[in-house]
């Protein structure tokens, strides 16, 4: 959201397990995409498929910008960028991936040079009657 309502650039979130029912018709050769890794360590990790999501879009030319967990190896083969992020508890996992997003959001409108501080068309205060 960061990225369309600061830099004024089209992104869309998906669930890794949807990337083949459909996003992945819409990689083209130097798109960049962004890859939230979920940690190597979980009981139910879904890490592999993930790296696996990766290798699939680096195969039709996107560039990878993921955020890992630090001392997550396995996706800085694939992975033209990499944040990484502190191990902390599965649940917290979504708390610290999104700060990275959204400081790179933030840069980027800020190197497009948009005023961060007062994005357009967007409202400060929700007014519902």
């Amino acid at each position: 959201m960061k990225l369309k309502e600061l830099a004024y650039i089209h992104a869309e979130g998906f669930a890794a397990g949807e990337l083949k029912h459909g996003p992945i018709a819409l990689i083209e050769p130097g798109q960049p995409v962004f890859v939230v890794v979920p940690s190597p360590h979980g009981r139910h990790s879904v890490h592999s498929k993930v790296v696996s999501n990766i290798q699939e879009v680096r195969a039709r030319g996107a560039k990878t910008i993921t955020v890992a967990e630090e001392g997550d190896e396995a996706v800085t083969e694939f992975s033209e960028e990499v944040f990484f992020v502190p191990e902390t508890q599965p649940l917290l996992m979504p708390l610290l991936t999104t700060v990275p997003l959204q400081i790179f959001a933030c840069a980027l409108a800020a190197e497009k040079g948009y005023d961060v501080d007062q994005p357009r068309n967007l409202a400060k205060s929700v007014t519902v009657e």
